[in-house]
């Protein structure tokens, strides 16, 4: 009975330490969206420069407000579509920075989200300790995120959890970052010269709103991490 006892302790404290670390990594992830989400509004607002379209020769008032003042600077200007070069220049610029940003994101990103996994097979290790079933393979991260989709929180008193409690949570904070960081993977792989401001609009708006994502569920996940 006190071995028993023991062993349910030493598995407590081994899971609560994973899931320290689990945290962790998710506090990594969230800081890198910030950053790449700063990197896909500026290449938004870079292509929008370099598409805009050209000066509008066909308006009256246009026409007088330019005649009115026709340098051969402005003049010029006009000619050149009202794009400055060296704007221009700034722009291409941009363009490439944040495009490098995103794609450096992406590898960043990739790294956390496979060291969450390690963590949660981690945690299905010493949940298939705890239940005695060290013999059992079938107990692993697939488990886990199937349960998560059933359940909205972990069912116990969350002010007591237990080791149950955060592995399922683990396990419903990693299905959810994983779809955000799917979403962020497809949305940084179809950018190119010829997108749309439109659709550039909504990834930046996807992007923003993680939709993949429960604030509420987070919070949750955020109690259960012990703070001494």
């Amino acid at each position: 009975m006190e071995n028993a006892e023991y062993e349910r302790s030493v598995s407590k404290d081994e899971i609560i330490k994973i899931y320290s670390d689990f945290m962790t990594r998710i506090t990594q992830f969230e800081e890198l969206v910030s950053i790449s989400s700063r990197f896909l509004v500026g290449f938004h607002q870079a292509l929008g420069f370099l598409g805009r379209p050209s000066f509008d020769k066909t308006s009256t008032l246009v026409e007088r407000i330019v005649k009115a003042h026709g340098s051969s600077r402005v003049l010029s200007y006009v000619e050149a579509g009202c794009v400055n070069s060296h704007d221009s220049v700034q722009n291409v610029s941009k363009l490439r920075t944040c495009h490098l940003g995103l794609q450096d994101h992406m590898n960043k990103a990739k790294v956390v989200v496979d060291e969450l996994k390690c963590l949660m097979d981690g945690a299905a290790s010493i949940m298939q300790t705890a239940n005695g079933n060290k013999e059992d393979d079938n107990l692993n991260l697939d488990s886990f995120v199937t349960s998560s989709e059933e359940e909205e929180a972990p069912s116990s008193d969350l002010s007591k959890p237990e080791v149950t409690d955060y592995a399922i949570m683990m396990a419903i904070i990693y299905s959810m970052v994983k779809q955000d960081y799917t979403m962020q993977v497809r949305i940084v792989s179809s950018l190119n010269l010829k997108s749309s401001s439109e659709e550039l609009e909504t990834y930046c708006q996807m992007w923003s709103l993680r939709p993949f994502v429960d604030d509420d569920k987070m919070r949750k996940a955020w109690s259960l991490v012990p703070f001494s």
